[in-house]
């Protein structure tokens, strides 16, 4: 069920991505990119992190490894959300204010 949530956040996140590319400018524009890109960026990179954990316990072995790649990926999961939560505040922000002043 994971992946099914997964594959629905890249699904959003591309769309996004898609609409502020070709339909938007300005401050909105970049928002709706930010919050894109951080959903897409999301679904990398929780594959990029299997897929490294998997590598290295393949090549080196279970004992070797020991959790060494959670504090770089929680990092930079952390950014993700990160730059999630302010495209997402700010293209509300903007969108309340561009309906307030027309």
């Amino acid at each position: 069920m994971f992946h099914v949530y997964l594959l629905l956040i890249l699904l959003l996140g591309v769309g996004l991505l898609i609409f502020g590319i070709r339909k938007l400018s300005g401050k909105l524009r970049i928002f709706v990119i930010l919050t894109g890109s951080s959903a897409v960026g999301f679904f990398v990179l929780v594959h990029l992190h299997n897929l490294v954990y998997g590598l290295f316990i393949h090549l080196f072995g279970e004992d070797f490894w020991n959790g060494g790649d959670e504090p770089f990926f929680f990092v930079i999961a952390l950014l993700s959300a990160l730059g999630f939560i302010v495209g997402a505040v700010g293209s509300i922000v903007l969108a309340i204010r561009s309906r307030s002043k027309g």
